[in-house]
């Protein structure tokens, strides 16, 4: 630690020494966005009285700050420091007050601490804040508001609380106040907690154990709600489109039986992250971090084992780096990896964190002595293979080696590099650890074996380099580049996928993929099938049969239905249905014709022997929110480009049902060639209709050629009358409607039925042809 201030720099900085010392008084210490300001809330117990000061560097001269109050007075909830739109670069301070009041306040240089103005947060006269925190340009507060005919027992008031949110515009005019928006009402005590874009709810810790088993995360932008769990991860997300909606009863209505089976919120500190997740550490002393779509993470374990109730934690994210404090000692660990970066016995107890802007590369303290800094740059020679790269190698291997091993004892790292039995992973590790060295400063010559080896990795070893160049551009790119590097990113990484064993784990990040960065998953998928259009404007597929083996593989049931993971080909079908609808019953169609190409028809081996291909693309297509007119016409295309029987009587179904009597007949005359059975379906199908109604009547002279040859005249009528609608009133022989089949109408159908010639005329229509009866004689041979 690097002492940066003794705070003799503050004003009145021995005061400020002084209030840091009185450990019988609990305290907070915030510092402005500038770091030219300190805050200092005094938590003090009675008769004590609590109080606000500020303290201000030396170089800024101005009347200080100072508030105080006593009871009945209502007491401070929160200070907030809020940037202002208008005036660049500078900011206000709100103190917000129990009962709702709310101080803004300005420093002027020279001139000190003014009060721009005091507004009334709440609208009821009976409501109490119990917890605020400033969201962007808004304020976020949860307040009671106890009923008109408050109750004895408070278990029938429970909830009773309500999250709302407010702007506060500060402008040249002034402050002021938006409307009051009803976040969520009737709920329980909740503890608010912003991010830049989210809003964490946190139970209080003394709420009812039916409700403290889950967090909720508010989306201002999308008016949504998640639910999430500690213990189960993300649950399900609303969007409450009304304000009748955000009802906290209403909003839990569909998840109450799957929520009385979490186990209790076990929270003893919990703090927001430089990211904007939630850091959450347990009793136990595990820190966690909840992310704002509802995932959980766990990040590392505290020393020291359960935490007492009053013992404080102190939690803060310097970029990367997640600083934690307690009980003297700092621990610095990586967010990432969970790695301990280091470890820190501090000589002081009471510490608190400072944040100033574009300081992320060291830790700020301050105690009763000072100002501390800790500084946690990289080292120069950052090129140096970290020690964890070699550790992947072997923790790879295991699962490689295990997946593959016929012993039930457990393969592990240490096992793989003592017994000596498995020498690929040594030797990977060594030709990486050379390769990746060499350009610091020369390595030792490797084991001639070892070199051959490594003359014939190169080209994986130079694109293993230029991918691992490549995160670093993400990484450190400005966010106008971001998106062109993630698209290389996540081709790289497909590419490489489809050239590996398409296990679940594999499967599981493919999915990952594809839901983190669609539009580069489905570039990327283009580039790695080599799908473009031909001249004639059809698609085609240059991929490799290893390739498309990867694409068609469909993992075991048991693999796929619990967590949710959906197969590549899956995968591939809602891309083409997000950015090229028009392509995929093509893409099905390539897909099938290599198929028929690769494995015999109906092989249990192949892809086509579990479900079709046709009807998982189907399946894809069910899936989606919401079903127009499109989804129609593409659920056709998927059925008729598979060509098989059930599938093209289906789609004809679909056209009927839909009324389209043109194209019904178009692909009645076009699918009837395929085979005799599908068209002898077509026609009966078709019959039936034309029996029914007088939709069918003008394309009867093309219906009729597609009558097939062993359908007689006497077949015809029987199923004619069998397919005639079922009249409520006696029949009529002359009627004005129209809408009644005619002999007149049947006529020509029968007509081509009796001229045909019959079966056995066929059979015989060879030798009956002949010029001369009986035949010759053969010749006989000598």
């Amino acid at each position: 630690l690097r002492q940066v201030s003794d705070l003799s720099d503050f004003s009145r900085g021995h005061w400020l020494r002084e209030l840091l010392c009185r450990r019988e008084e609990s305290s907070h210490v915030q510092s402005s966005p500038d770091g030219q300001h300190l805050l200092l809330l005094q938590k003090s117990r009675p008769p004590t009285l609590p109080r606000v000061v500020a303290f201000q560097r030396h170089s800024i001269a101005g009347a200080d700050l100072e508030r105080s109050w006593q009871p009945p007075q209502p007491a401070l909830v929160g200070l907030l420091f809020l940037q202002s739109p208008v005036l660049l670069g500078s900011w206000v301070l709100a103190v917000v007050w129990e009962h709702g009041r709310t101080e803004v306040w300005h420093f002027v240089v020279a001139v000190g601490w003014q009060l721009l103005q005091t507004l009334e947060l709440c609208q009821g006269a009976r409501a109490r804040v119990v917890s605020v925190c400033s969201q962007g340009a808004s304020l976020v507060w949860c307040e009671e508001r106890p009923p008109l005919g408050a109750h004895s027992d408070m278990s029938k008031c429970a909830f009773r609380f309500c999250v709302c949110a407010r702007a506060l515009e500060v402008g040249e005019q002034g402050v002021r106040l938006g409307t009051v928006r009803i976040v969520l009402h009737n709920s329980p005590e909740y503890q608010v907690l912003a991010s830049p874009q989210h809003v964490f709810l946190v139970p209080a810790a003394a709420g009812f154990a039916t409700t403290s088993k889950f967090l909720l995360i508010w989306h201002p932008e999308k008016a949504e709600f998640t639910i999430t769990a500690p213990s189960a991860g993300f649950i399900r997300s609303k969007v409450l489109r009304s304000s009748s909606e955000s009802d906290f009863r209403k909003l839990l209505l569909d998840s109450v039986g799957l929520l009385s089976c979490f186990a209790p919120l076990d929270i003893h500190t919990s703090s927001v992250s430089n990211s904007g997740g939630l850091l959450l550490v347990s009793t136990k002393g595990s820190v966690s971090i909840v992310e704002p779509d509802g995932t959980q993470r766990h990040i590392f374990d505290l020393e020291g084992g359960p935490l007492a109730q009053g013992s404080p934690v102190q939690l803060k994210t310097f970029g990367s780096i997640l600083a934690c404090v307690l009980a003297g000692v700092l621990y610095l660990v990586d967010q990432n990896s969970g790695r301990l970066v280091e470890k820190e016995v501090l000589s002081m107890k009471e510490v608190h964190f400072l944040e100033f802007q574009g300081e992320e590369d060291s830790i700020q303290l301050i105690s009763q002595t000072g100002i501390y800094s800790f500084s946690f740059s990289k080292p120069e020679d950052s090129s140096r293979p970290e020690p964890c790269l070699m550790e992947m190698v072997f923790e790879e291997a295991c699962r490689y080696y295990q997946r593959r091993s016929l012993s039930s004892s457990k393969l592990t790292v240490e096992k793989l590099k003592k017994g000596g039995t498995f020498q690929a992973p040594v030797v990977l590790a060594a030709i990486l650890q050379h390769s990746l060295h060499q350009k610091q400063k020369p390595a030792r010559g490797l084991q001639d074996t070892y070199a051959k080896l490594l003359s014939t990795m190169s080209l994986e070893l130079q694109s293993y380099m230029s991918l691992e160049l490549l995160k670093a551009c993400v990484v450190c790119a400005p966010e106008s580049e971001v998106e062109s590097y993630c698209k290389e990113l996540v081709e790289q990484e497909i590419s490489r996928i489809l050239q590996s064993d398409m296990d679940k784990d594999n499967l599981a990040y493919l999915n990952s993929v594809f839901a983190s960065f669609p539009k580069a998953a489905w570039k990327a998928t283009r580039s790695c099938l080599q799908l473009q259009q031909n001249g004639d404007g059809l698609l085609v597929a240059r991929a490799t049969p290893e390739v498309w083996k990867k694409v068609l593989c469909q993992p075991q049931l048991e693999e796929v239905g619990q967590n949710g993971m959906a197969p590549l080909f899956e995968l591939i079908c809602a891309s083409f249905l997000r950015f090229k609808p028009k392509w995929l019953p093509s893409f099905v169609e390539l897909t099938q014709q290599y198929v028929s190409s690769s494995w015999p028809y109906s092989s249990k081996e192949g892809p086509e022997g579990r479900v079709p291909l046709y009807k998982r693309a189907l399946g894809v297509l069910a899936r989606k929110n919401k079903h127009g007119e499109a989804d129609d016409e593409m659920e056709l295309e998927l059925l008729l480009c598979s060509k098989r029987p059930k599938a093209v009587l289906q789609a004809l179904h679909l056209l009927i049902r839909l009324k389209q009597w043109q194209r019904v007949v178009e692909v009645a005359e076009k699918f009837s060639e395929l085979s005799p059975l599908l068209n002898k379906e077509i026609f009966i199908t078709l019959l039936a209709e034309f029996a029914q109604h007088r939709e069918l009547d003008p394309y009867l002279d093309r219906l009729w050629p597609l009558c097939p040859a062993e359908l007689s005249a006497s077949d015809i009528l029987t199923m004619v009358l069998q397919h005639l609608p079922h009249s409520q009133e006696d029949p009529v022989p002359f009627s004005s409607e129209g809408s009644q089949l005619t002999v007149g109408l049947l006529k020509p159908l029968l007509q081509r039925v009796l001229q045909r010639p019959s079966v056995q005329d066929e059979m015989y229509s060879d030798a009956l042809q002949s010029t001369t009866f009986p035949p010759p004689t053969p010749p006989r041979e000598h």
